[in-house]
């Protein structure tokens, strides 16, 4: 596939776990990561007659972090009121997370959704998504020595959540 532009389809049958993983790790739950994965379906479908052939996974990733970077940005802008506890609105919840969302334990992903976004966003792009730093600058509009400092920066704190997390 790396010689040729894949269908939506493709891309949807064979990177939906890729795009699903990338996405629970930046917003740390299922809900969430869920929209983020049928907005960045939504813009594959858009962008993929412009896509040229090369690392379709960092094209996803990118898209991806994207549409994570403008919900948080859409977010502040207007800050929605949390529903009301009335169990009679709640939905039932999903059913177990996507085998990628598996690989990282409970604790793991709680200490990542408790960096600030700016750390969490480079570490997830290159710790989970594999991307180079030189990509993730790209992605992210910042120089290469910035995602450096940040994928360091957000491993430690990461490292010190984990460590506060097995004190309690």
């Amino acid at each position: 596939m790396a010689d040729r532009v894949p269908t939506w389809e493709e891309v949807a049958r064979d990177y939906g776990g890729f795009l699903y993983s990338v996405a629970y790790r930046l917003a740390g739950n299922q809900d969430d990561a869920q929209d983020l994965v049928q907005e960045a379906l939504i813009r594959v479908r858009r962008g993929l007659e412009r896509y040229e052939p090369g690392s379709l996974e960092g094209w996803l990733a990118r898209i991806v972090t994207n549409v994570f970077l403008d919900e948080v940005r859409r977010r502040r802008r207007r800050p929605a009121d949390a529903l009301p506890d009335d169990p009679g609105r709640v939905l039932p919840p999903t059913p177990g997370a996507d085998e990628a969302s598996q690989q990282l334990s409970t604790e793991v992903q709680v200490a990542l959704a408790s960096i600030p976004e700016e750390f969490r966003v480079p570490v997830v792009l290159c710790d989970v998504a594999d991307q180079s730093y030189e990509h993730i600058a790209t992605t992210l509009g910042v120089p290469v020595g910035t995602v450096r400092s940040r994928i360091h920066r957000g491993r430690r704190l990461l490292r010190t959540a984990l460590t506060e997390e097995e004190a309690r």
